[in-house]
């Protein structure tokens, strides 16, 4: 693949039309480490001597970011031929919405490696299945079939027919290749290369630490290193008689891909040349788009949703919210690409500017009328009932650019993406996750699908921006800022019930995670602040009630603050949080979820709920759990009697 398929630049890792490799078995790191150092890579021999060590651009699993050359990052089983999809997905969408005749600039594989663990692995099920019902032609998959994993021989535990299995979802499958064989790998990737609907699937038969005397075809061979005496003997076997880490110049010589890359590169960049003549506002788009950049119009699209919400101050589930935000940005940005893990009528991701992806029979993606009068592609993926496919695709659209994905379903179910969840914040992705029935104000549903711990969960989460907004104005700058933050995934936690809009005389700090709301003075008590009262998401409108009910019941000056992303606001000033939170005043924190994460605030109580919820209407159910105005006002007048 490396030596004759191939089409990239090591001297330019970034270039936009190359071929994208992911080793999806990521254990296997050393294998593409040394395939990027002999092409040409800025990957010296030093780094492989300090393979796995602190710093080295060798980690124990490859790390998009780190070594230069390495596409994803991979080690959880199954997520890279997940993000494998999303690459595959992205080329062909922007190939059909950029290309014109004669014009090919979108026109690259996406080749991936993986193994008996990554088949094992649910989420591979959910990522084959989409492959094969989007008809990714230029996805080419390379099985490592050797029957070993670090258990031992597979056969017991792993019965599949791998072959039917790809065939059934729409693959074609090259059966028995010799995965020693290179003439014979070439040719299968060559055949795969001219498939016309289908994703492929190359069967290759290997056998573990082929050469090792004593260790190969067992499972020695994959979880432990060889020892020194099995290396000198694997070496003599394969006839390698120079030193650890010397490099024979002929075998460099053979490898180095820099002169082809450079070749391959430059005759794009002619091709390019000549679409930006004939297109030259279609190649300005794409170069954009691929760099990653908001369009410049997009400040004042912003500014206008957020102003829009403030000025209706509508009475709508944030989640409602969310669509009508989402209402602005898709207009305005083509790169949107939306999805639901079969929620869409729930989640509300959809709008008029993101018809279904459909593709029709030759695999070609369908286009309808837009209302401009072009022709345009879905923007709107159904994932069917596959979370954590889901999330690891977006992914994977992420890493290959071109696009902001985003995709929904109910909060409970980040339990299903939290590991790919995770993985874009590791990989420092722009990927949007929509989470709709944030609370126990779902209801009838019951404990199952009622999220208690799930936004706390997510905040632990290094490097994830968490918004659960309360209204439709913090709901559309959460989506600015979300957009905006090219370098981190976001997550929006959203309603199902209505919320009322919360009057605010400024909304220039919500960006900010946290900001004040409203002071005594805004219910009528010209006092300074007693206590403080931190609320997010649908439980700001507890707050301001409560707020309300001690300054004219009890004459207690509160100030509300509301904090819609506790990340966001940890990030801000020293001097700006102890504006906000004041020393010395004594604070409540109210939210429907685990109380544990608001101690870090200073607070003197947490109104939450750290038990399951209950079946029941969501009225019923925020009494039983003491989610209403007076034991917030009882909570609060409790604390300062202390």
């Amino acid at each position: 693949m490396w030596g004759r398929h191939l089409r990239h630049n090591p001297t330019n890792p970034a270039w936009a039309n190359r071929d994208r490799f992911v080793l999806s078995n990521g254990h296997g790191s050393m294998l593409i480490y040394a395939l990027l150092h002999l092409t040409g890579y800025k990957l010296p021999i030093g780094e492989l001597k300090n393979f796995r060590q602190l710093h080295s651009k060798t980690a124990g699993h490859p790390e998009v970011g780190v070594t230069p050359g390495v596409e994803t990052t991979t080690g959880p089983l199954g997520q890279g031929i997940t993000n494998a999809v999303g690459m595959a997905l992205a080329e062909k969408l922007l190939a059909s919405e950029f290309n014109r005749e004669g014009h090919a600039i979108v026109d690259h594989h996406t080749y991936v490696f993986l193994g008996d663990g990554c088949l094992m692995e649910g989420i591979s099920h959910e990522a084959v299945a989409l492959a094969g019902a989007w008809k990714l032609n230029k996805l080419v998959a390379l099985y490592d079939d050797n029957g070993i994993s670090i258990d031992g021989q597979v056969a017991p535990w792993f019965i599949d027919d791998t072959p039917k299995r790809f065939e059934a979802c729409g693959w074609n499958v090259i059966r028995a290749v010799d995965g020693h064989d290179a003439d014979a790998v070439s040719a299968a990737i060559a055949a795969a290369k001219n498939s016309a609907d289908k994703p492929t699937l190359i069967c290759c038969k290997t056998s573990i630490g082929k050469g090792s005397p004593n260790r190969a075809n067992t499972a020695k061979a994959h979880g432990e290193p060889l020892g020194a005496e099995e290396i000198k003997l694997t070496r003599e076997a394969l006839g390698w008689s120079h030193e650890p880490f010397k490099i024979p110049k002929d075998v460099y010589a053979a490898w180095d891909a820099k002169d082809a890359g450079k070749a391959a590169e430059a005759a794009w960049n002619a091709q390019f040349a000549a679409y930006k003549a004939a297109f030259p506002e279609l190649a300005k788009e794409f170069v954009r788009r691929m760099k990653g950049e908001l369009p410049k119009s997009f400040h004042q699209v912003a500014v206008n949703a957020a102003v829009e919400a403030h000025t209706k101050a509508e009475t709508v589930a944030s989640r409602k919210a969310s669509q009508i935000a989402l209402e602005h940005f898709t207009a305005a940005l083509p790169e949107l690409l939306g999805g639901s893990a079969d929620l869409t009528g729930s989640n509300l991701t959809n709008t008029k500017s993101t018809p279904n992806l459909r593709f029709d029979l030759a695999g070609d993606v369908v286009k309808t009328d837009a209302a401009n009068g072009e022709k345009v592609g879905g923007r709107h993926i159904n994932y069917g009932v596959r979370e954590f496919g889901m999330a690891a695709i977006m992914n994977g659209v992420a890493l290959h650019g071109g696009f902001i994905p985003y995709g929904g379903t109910f909060l409970t179910f980040s339990d299903y993406s939290r590991n790919a969840i995770r993985m874009a914040a590791l990989m420092k992705q722009r990927v949007i996750h929509v989470f709709t029935h944030d609370s126990i104000g779902l209801g009838e549903d019951g404990p199952t699908h009622q999220s208690v711990e799930h936004v706390a969960s997510l905040r632990l989460i290094p490097g994830l921006d968490v918004w659960r907004p309360a209204d439709t104005a913090e709901t559309a700058v959460a989506w600015a800022v979300a957009l905006q933050t090219a370098h981190r995934p976001s997550a929006l936690c959203l309603s199902r019930q209505n919320l009322p809009y919360a009057p605010k005389a400024d909304l220039a700090d919500i960006s900010k995670g946290g900001y004040v709301l409203s002071e005594p003075a805004d219910v009528g008590l010209k006092k300074k602040a007693q206590a403080v009262i931190i609320a997010t998401g649908s439980e700001v409108q507890l707050a301001l009630k409560a707020q309300e009910a001690l300054a004219k019941e009890h004459k207690i000056a509160v100030r509300v603050v509301s904090v819609p992303s506790t990340s966001v606001f940890d990030r801000q000033s020293a001097e700006y949080k102890a504006a906000v939170l004041p020393k010395g005043l004594p604070r409540v924190a109210v939210e429907m979820g685990s109380t544990d994460g608001w101690w870090k605030y200073g607070v003197s109580a947490v109104i939450g709920i750290d038990t399951y919820g209950e079946s029941a209407p969501a009225p019923v159910l925020f009494k039983h759990f003491g989610f209403t105005p007076e034991n917030v006002t009882d909570t609060v007048r409790a604390v300062l009697a202390k």
